[in-house]
């Protein structure tokens, strides 16, 4: 009745078509574009920034406490946090189906109570950006002739980042470089002490002149008068100005009188360097939470004019990094592929099928597929990546099609003109719909355990089916209202129906291969057997790997130095480093940022630092190197001219991916638990040593090795109380030496805080920090600092680490040369045989390999029952299960292929192959039943099953060879693109095309043969 209706209404189906066109055109412009899912959990970041606090009172004072604050919060999973000097930060994730903004909300419920838990004074307990691990899109550097850091980074703070957080999708912009600007005193202690003044009434006397206050209005006449009190500081002069005290002979001691007034820094942890040349002020912006990369880049680009117009005269903003770039790249590869792969199944249509009006309304399927598969995506949020649109095989769209408008061709050659166009259409719709539609669905099916995947391997590949299952749900309503009529209009001319040179030149060489293996069946099951054989044992050899590694354009390394070191030694260091790096010529840029920036998201110490290096399009490339061998030559070179350092390569994206899978930037994290910090050391070296003596180790390390000096200044509280000296007043002098920061001062725009401090040459040893004065409580005398104190330098750890309230230390890796799995069951036995923990003591694993592992579990458990649902199904449908289980054979033999295509081509296992070889199994199973349908057909006209058997090959021989070409071809692209992004979709592609091989071999010479075999004597 529908097909009927359809034909009638010819304009309204155009109308459809034109509909789906500018519908999915106008989604297209809309559609999430990112490289690869963003696999980020659901986290929420809480930072505590403490400068001066050493690591060990940061965990115990801040860390503890803040965690234990915020556990039984619901749906929290997992609670692990990092200690460092003067920065604490403790990460929550909370399972993938709580609602971010939820968790967000319950997080700052607690807040209250985490920051009365915490003992230290005047730290404010902050939740961190509403961002994902992949959020950073942007970087960029604002120079300006003439202006000092301290001038560069107030701008960024106080004119750029502002203007960049009101745009639309940007959660944050994270500053590094420079220092920010305080209003500073440098207080002489011979001053202090010559007028009798402490660092507290210093401190108190700027918090006391520095304020306003409200007082009311009043009415006066006929005018209400609003009354304001001001006493705030305005510059540097009435900062000076502000009295301490009063002096004996009642003068006004003031705080200029005590010590130097300048624009000062602040204790910094971190700085930003660029290509040798020093340090410079950057910025990342920080995306938000499920917002578009690309239409957040495009509102930056728009915003960035405006901005500029606002910043002082020779002040301007050079963005380095942006996600777009990559992300262009890697669609521009994506549409090379479809574009190339769409002109292929076209090319292969005209070739088999002979008339090209028909191969272009069969290819028709592929816009309406593709653009409602964008429609969908845009419904359900499904971002457009390499993973989502790398799996879509137009061979697969244009099947159903093709077989409807085959079987048209058909009919009208058989019939001629004895009826009409439109009856001849509808006859071949109804003819080969529900065959048809079976073989979609069983395709579909066969995708269906991907959606059942969890956690992180979930979030990169449900997309991936959710496509493809649209996609190809669309070709099958389309091939059923628009493919006939479309036939009926365009294919007026009934011509002859006769097979293509092409087909005839393929079948002259494959009769005769029939013919043989109908007379050597048993050579031919024999050689069968051997073949799966040999590709089983060819597989316990393959390795694996999660998904294969995106080449993004830009290079990362992270670098760690002795913990002791200084920033400023790190810092001329990072200049020889970045000077050695850009010697090579395919380098663009390179930006380093050391320590921790402004917003601590991943804090870091001054002797660690992430080196961005943006390398130049590889068309540019004049040495012939990869980049494999791009990144060990930099290696080696650093290695050989900076051997003090310990180097570990990445990529940016990769690494946040990395950082997300194990917590840290490597491909491998091995986690031991326990208690005793120097036993986790000694625990974490032995775990070092034995990886690292495994084949294909690279960058193995403990995560924050070794320790810090630290200066321990212990009060001695009854030594303090017989000399009349408050304790509160010893720690004030102590934190002076970094810095006590006051109430800020409001210049412009800017929010500028105020800073007391000693003079730093007064404090540069031991000996000089025990000579600093501090005075009696009755105010008749001084003591020195070492008299109540003990003074000693002791090494401490320069980072704790905790997860679910428990202390670990952490070993990275990554590997090169070799595949992630192979490489980790080796280093699992290594570390069992050569490393023994002492009771209380555990060790984890966590990388790639765990979620590989993870997701081949959950398939192992999901795509059987997905087959055997198949497997019913075609019971049903071919009445046999002999017929059946024959189909069946097919997937092995489908796998042998792809197995045989992955060894030569030396690419590892991968949750991308395995996508490929379901893709692959679906098409197996759609040209069996092509097979045995048409068998069982000849069958039930009488004739014997051997000759029914090699019959219905001959017979089906054209579109068996018409579905492998055009599902292979689709792919062909893929499997052999150079471009950005395509080693991605190439073990996928590979799988798929090296399958398609040995099944339509199968299909064509060993199914018949099987039958016949089986079902000889029915």
């Amino acid at each position: 009745m529908l097909f009927e209706f359809f034909q009638k209404q010819r304009f309204f189906v155009f109308g459809l078509i034109f509909a789906l066109l500018i519908t999915g055109l106008a989604c297209v412009e809309g559609l999430p574009v990112e490289p690869v899912p963003d696999i980020s959990p659901r986290q929420v970041m809480v930072t505590v920034t403490a400068p001066g606090l050493a690591t060990e009172e940061v965990e115990k004072l801040i860390t503890f406490p803040v965690e234990t604050s915020l556990t039984a919060l619901p749906g929290l999973i997992d609670l692990r946090s990092v200690s460092r000097t003067g920065v604490s930060a403790v990460y929550l994730q909370f399972d993938d189906a709580t609602d971010i903004d939820l968790d967000r909300a319950r997080v700052a419920e607690r807040l209250p109570a985490a920051r009365e838990s915490v003992a230290v004074p005047g730290v404010s307990v902050q939740m961190g950006p509403r961002t994902t691990g992949m959020g950073e899109i942007m970087q960029f550097q604002i120079r300006g002739p003439g202006y000092s850091l301290m001038d560069l980074n107030r701008i960024m703070h106080w004119t750029v980042a502002p203007e960049l957080r009101l745009l639309a999708g940007v959660a944050e912009v994270n500053i590094n470089g420079g220092a920010e600007q305080t209003f500073q005193v440098t207080l002489d202690p011979l001053r202090l002490r010559t007028y009798g003044v402490t660092v507290t009434d210093v401190y108190q006397a700027v918090d006391r002149n520095n304020a306003s206050a409200g007082g009311g209005w009043i009415a006066h006449q006929a005018e209400q008068q609003v009354i304001v009190g001001r006493a705030l500081v305005g510059d540097l002069n009435d900062f000076g100005l502000i009295p301490v005290r009063i002096g004996r002979n009642g003068h006004v001691i003031r705080v200029q009188d005590v010590g130097s007034i300048a624009l000062g820094p602040r204790t910094r942890l971190g700085a930003a360097t660029r290509d040798g040349n020093g340090e410079i002020v950057r910025g990342a912006v920080m995306m938000q939470d499920g917002a578009s990369s690309n239409a957040v880049i495009a509102n930056i680009r728009k915003a960035l004019p405006g901005i500029q117009k606002l910043l002082p005269a020779g002040v301007t903003l050079d963005p380095y990094y942006m996600r777009s770039t990559l992300t262009g790249e890697t669609i521009s590869t994506v549409k090379e592929n479809l574009l190339i792969g769409a002109a292929l199944v076209l090319v292969v249509l005209i070739v088999v099928l002979g008339d090209w009006r028909a191969s272009l309304v069969i290819a028709s399927a592929i816009p309406a597929a593709l653009l409602s598969a964008f429609i969908g995506m845009r419904v359900f949020g499904v971002s457009a990546n390499l993973l989502s649109l790398g799996a879509i095989d137009f061979g697969m769209i244009v099947d159903s099609s093709l077989v409807v408008v085959e079987h048209f061709m058909t009919l009208r050659e058989a019939e001629g003109t004895k009826r009409s166009m439109r009856d001849t259409a509808i006859e071949a719709a109804k003819s080969v719909v529900r065959p048809v539609t079976f073989s979609i669905f069983v395709i579909i099916m066969v995708y269906l355990p991907i959606l059942t995947l969890e956690d992180i391997e979930g979030k990169m590949f449900r997309p991936m089916a959710q496509t493809v299952a649209m996609a190809l749900l669309a070709s099958l309503i389309y091939c059923f209202i628009c493919i006939p009529v479309l036939a009926a209009v365009l294919l007026r001319d009934p011509k002859s129906h006769q097979e293509t040179r092409f087909v005839q030149f393929v079948r002259r060489y494959y009769e005769p291969m029939l013919a043989w293996s109908e007379k050597h069946s048993r050579t031919v099951i024999i050689v069968t057997i051997s073949v799966f054989l040999v590709s089983v044992g060819l597989a316990t050899r393959l390795g694996g790997e999660f998904i294969p590694t995106l080449e993004e354009g830009s290079l990362t390394t992270t670098v760690t130095r002795w913990p002791s070191a200084s920033l400023p030694t790190v810092i001329d260091e990072i200049g020889k480093q970045e000077r050695i790096i850009r010697s090579f010529p395919e380098v663009q840029t390179v930006v380093t940022n050391i320590g921790t920036p402004a917003v601590p998201t991943d804090p870091m110490g001054p002797n660690e630092s992430d080196s961005f290096i943006i390398l130049k399009p590889l068309s540019q490339w004049k040495t012939g190197r990869t980049q494999d061998q791009l990144v060990q030559a930099m290696a080696d070179t650093l290695k050989a001219k900076l051997p003090s350092a310990n180097y570990e390569w990445s990529q940016p994206i990769q690494m946040r991916m990395d950082e997300l899978l194990s917590g840290v930037r490597t491909q491998i994290a091995i986690s031991v638990y326990g208690d005793d910090l120097e036993e986790l050391a000694k625990l974490a070296d032995e775990v070092t040593s034995a990886v690292a003596a495994v084949p294909g180790a690279a960058d193995v390390a403990p995560q924050g090795d070794g320790t810090v000096p630290f200066m321990h200044i212990d009060i001695n509280r009854d030594a303090a109380a017989r000399r009349g000296v408050a304790v509160s007043d010893a720690l004030a002098q102590i934190t002076a030496i970094g810095g006590l920061i006051g109430k800020p001062v409001v210049v412009g725009n800017a929010i500028i805080p105020t800073q007391i401090r000693l003079d730093p040459t007064s404090t540069l040893s031991v000996s000089m920090i025990g000579n600093l004065p501090v005075r009696r409580l009755d105010g008749q005398g001084w003591v020195l600092l070492s008299d109540i104190a003990k003074l000693q330098v002791i090494d401490g750890p320069s980072r704790i680490d905790r997860d679910r309230i428990h202390r670990r230390v952490i070993v990275q890796a990554n590997v090169r040369g070799r595949d992630v799995s192979s490489f980790v069951a080796a280093a699992q036995k290594a570390v069992a045989e050569k490393v023994r923990l002492p009771s209380g003591y555990r060790l984890e694993w966590a990388g790639q390999f765990e979620n590989l592992k993870s997701a081949m579990q959950r398939l192992g458990l999901v795509l059987p029952i997905a087959l055997l649902l198949i497997f019913a199904l075609l019971i049903a449908a071919l009445g046999s299960f002999r017929a059946a289980s024959l189909v069946f054979i097919n997937l092995p033999i489908a796998a042998t292929g792809g197995i045989f295509a992955l060894t030569l081509r030396g690419l590892p296992f991968s949750i991308a192959a395995s996508i490929g070889f379901i893709a692959l199994f679906g098409v197996a199973i759609l040209n069996g039943v092509v097979l045995v349908s048409q068998i069982r057909a000849l069958q039930e006209a009488g004739i014997d099953a051997a000759t029914a058997a090699f019959e219905a090959a001959r017979a089906r021989f054209r579109p068996v060879i018409a579905t492998a070409s055009v599902a292979s071809l689709g792919f062909f692209p893929m499997a052999f693109s150079g471009s950005m992004g395509a080693e991605v979709e190439r073990p996928l592609a590979t799988v798929v095309i090296g399958g398609l091989v040995t099944s339509t071999l199968l299909t064509l010479l060993v199914l018949p043969t099987l039958y016949a075999s089986l079902f000889r004597k029915r």
